[in-house]
């Protein structure tokens, strides 16, 4: 299964929200979440995917919307509200994400977050 989502919000970025109040940053958190939950919705149903108490790989690719340097350990941070919307569409929990595979590309604006999904017998 395949998702495309917007880049994550530069308010999402952890150096980016240092130090300020959590809701300066709830609104973009809010809209994470819900894009990535109705996104995965619709692509489960289209794959009739089905969850059997299986380990499930996670794919995130990010294309980078310009050539400024991001930690990828950042960009995870800035999609953990992506995977909880992810994990809350499909019904598991994401302690079942795993392996968490990362991958940064060359993109073009405005970017995007790609989650490619797989579960398969551990």
């Amino acid at each position: 299964m395949r998702i495309e989502l917007n880049f994550p919000s530069a308010e999402l970025f952890p150096n980016r929200a240092k130090g300020r109040h959590w809701s300066a940053t709830y609104e973009h958190k809010t809209r994470e979440r819900n894009e990535a939950y109705l996104l995965t919705k619709q692509a489960k149903n289209k794959a009739k995917w089905e969850w059997n108490e299986k380990q499930i790989e996670i794919h995130l690719t990010f294309e980078m919307p310009d050539k400024r340097h991001r930690d990828i350990d950042n960009c995870l941070v800035a999609s953990k509200r992506a995977l909880d919307g992810v994990a809350e569409a499909l019904g598991v929990d994401d302690k079942f994400f795993n392996p968490l595979c990362i991958f940064r590309e060359q993109g073009e604006k405005p970017g995007k977050l790609i989650i490619e999904i797989w579960s398969y017998s551990k």
